[in-house]
């Protein structure tokens, strides 16, 4: 059998028709394929490879820890280098009540112990959550998921969850002294790249205070820059009880984190003690190349040019420069925050179609779960001017294909 065959007998499916692009070495914003085919990536592993596949201080972060040592115990229970030197990296650009991390194997994980640690502050079970929200696959996660779609075939989930509107002021009445905690994405993500308006975030803050509700801000996608700031809650100017943080925290190594106060933390150490537990979470190689990672993104200020990328993403598909396809009246809506677009289609079929095109064509991109007639568009940060203005005559030339 070849790779393909192997794949589709023995790796478990998540859908009937996956790409099975067989990528055999990736390199900053490009994949290569077994036959040498390049790909430019505007999905960059679901936002996790913000700062490029591969990234020489990450790679150099990870030989240097392999030298050290890989797993010794389990998570808390020796101080290991590269967790610490890491929390304290990432406490140190975030508000001083964010100051203890709790790293875990996936952001999945973070909104459980989130979740957990939540119902331990408060005692109060009710979980609010928000329609077309993504938090994560597992049983806890799933119960939160803005979508009855995803839900319906794995009840019973967790009772005591309500959910609410997005962006919607009056729905934030509904959060009260029985509510545990809220969870928000602090932009959603699946939904094809939905932003509140400020108002309704400090309004969500405040509701959330005046009934000693929790406030968890799901920062997994929007984190480390992909909005234009290092952290997506610093456009509304509030801050999160807590934090959670994933996908690009690791560098490209698999990582998650809650973050909250060591006052709210410091709850989960009795009572029962070991209240939460992990094997693997915050493995000191996955740590030391998320440090190398968030490192070198502060360094070379990549998040001081978000901004110009997103406006020359926008400046080609939303007004086409002369000698370009042109703006095809298939678009609908070109909807962005920093360097995160959804390009909006009729349709599933119409945007199936340009995706396909593209990735024949060499620009590899992607439709989100709850927006399925939008196209997706999270490069690397470290993308270039040409490389976008590439992507967006190929994607471009695909509509005018179809």
């Amino acid at each position: 059998m070849n790779q393909r065959e192997l794949f589709l007998k023995h790796i478990a499916q998540t859908s009937p028709a996956p790409l099975a692009l067989e990528i055999v070495k990736a390199e900053g914003c490009l994949l290569f394929d077994k036959e040498g085919k390049e790909y430019l990536d505007l999905i960059g592993g679901i936002s996790v490879a913000n700062t490029g596949h591969r990234h020489p201080k990450v790679i150099e972060a990870i030989q240097k820890q392999l030298e050290a040592y890989l797993h010794i115990m389990v998570y808390g229970e020796f101080i290991e280098t590269p967790q610490v030197q890491y929390a304290k990296l990432l406490t140190d650009h975030l508000p001083p009540s964010l100051n203890s991390v709790y790293f875990t194997n996936s952001g999945a994980e973070a909104v459980e112990g989130a979740m957990k640690l939540s119902k331990r502050v408060t005692s109060r079970s009710q979980i609010i959550s928000f329609n077309n929200s993504y938090h994560g696959s597992t049983q806890g996660a799933l119960s939160i998921m803005g979508s009855e779609y995803w839900r319906n075939a794995f009840r019973p989930l967790l009772p005591d969850i309500l959910h609410l509107e997005y962006g919607d002021a009056t729905a934030l009445s509904f959060i009260n002294e029985q509510t545990c905690c809220v969870i928000a994405e602090t932009v959603q993500g699946e939904a094809g790249i939905i932003a509140p308006s400020k108002e309704w975030m400090q309004t969500l803050r405040k509701q959330c205070t005046d009934t000693g509700t929790i406030l968890i801000l799901d920062e997994i996608q929007t984190g480390f820059g992909r909005t234009g700031k290092l952290w997506g809650f610093e456009h509304f100017d509030i801050v999160p009880d807590i934090l959670l943080a994933g996908k690009a925290l690791g560098g490209g190594m698999p990582l998650g984190a809650f973050i909250a106060d060591q006052k709210l933390m410091g709850t989960l150490t009795d009572n029962p003690v070991l209240g939460h537990i992990t094997t693997f979470g915050g493995h000191p190689v996955c740590c030391a190349a998320g440090m190398a990672a968030l490192q070198a993104l502060l360094d070379q200020e990549m998040i001081d040019d978000i901004k110009r990328k997103e406006d020359l993403f926008k400046s080609w598909l939303v007004h086409a420069p002369k000698g370009a396809a042109g703006r095809s009246s298939k678009i609908k809506a070109v909807r962005s925050f920093g360097l995160w677009l959804a390009v909006e289609f009729d349709s599933f079929e119409t945007n199936k179609k340009v995706i396909d095109e593209c990735i024949t064509n060499g620009v590899l991109t992607d439709w989100f779960l709850f927006a399925s007639n939008c196209l997706r568009i999270s490069p690397p940060l470290t993308i270039s001017d040409e490389e976008i203005k590439k992507a967006c005559k190929t994607i471009l030339q695909a509509i005018d294909s179809i």
